[in-house]
């Protein structure tokens, strides 16, 4: 089992950090760059070139049953997903084959409206909150326990 964290602008890095030394997971922090190297025997900081989705084709193809994923990147969720690894947003939501499909439509809808709007009004989401990060720690909590056994 691995832990694999979709490290660029990853707002939980040292929670999953402390899930995965406490449940003695091996996790691998793949970035583009400007991360610091862990003193923890069981986490890897992985630099990928830099270009487009490196970091995420880097996690896709090596993630497999028995392993999750965090990341909010939903297209690196979906290949995550059908290859069998369990998958966890940062603000705790779980992401299944039973949802997945939901949420890269919603992304694609978001992103045409964006587009769509001539004087860029409006955009970002909501702030990422101290109930994100609580329900993210007791989401992994489970996802490790379970995948664990």
């Amino acid at each position: 089992m691995t832990l694999y964290v979709d490290a660029d602008a990853c707002p939980v890095k040292e929670e999953a950090e402390r899930a995965a030394t406490r449940h003695k997971v091996a996790m691998k922090l793949v970035s583009n760059g400007g991360l610091r190297p862990s003193r923890n025997s069981l986490v890897e900081v992985v630099i990928v070139p830099e270009g487009p989705d490196a970091a995420d084709m880097w996690i896709a193809e090596r993630c497999g049953p028995g392993d999750v994923v965090v990341t909010s990147d939903m297209p690196l969720a979906a290949r995550c997903v059908e290859a069998g690894a369990q998958v966890l947003r940062h603000n705790g939501e779980a992401l299944t084959a039973a949802n997945i499909g939901q949420q890269l439509a919603m992304r694609d809808l978001m992103t045409d409206l964006r587009a769509a709007n001539p004087l860029g009004a409006g955009g970002g989401g909501k702030a990422f909150s101290k109930a994100d990060r609580s329900r993210f720690l007791d989401t992994l909590e489970r996802m490790l326990r379970q995948t664990g056994r």
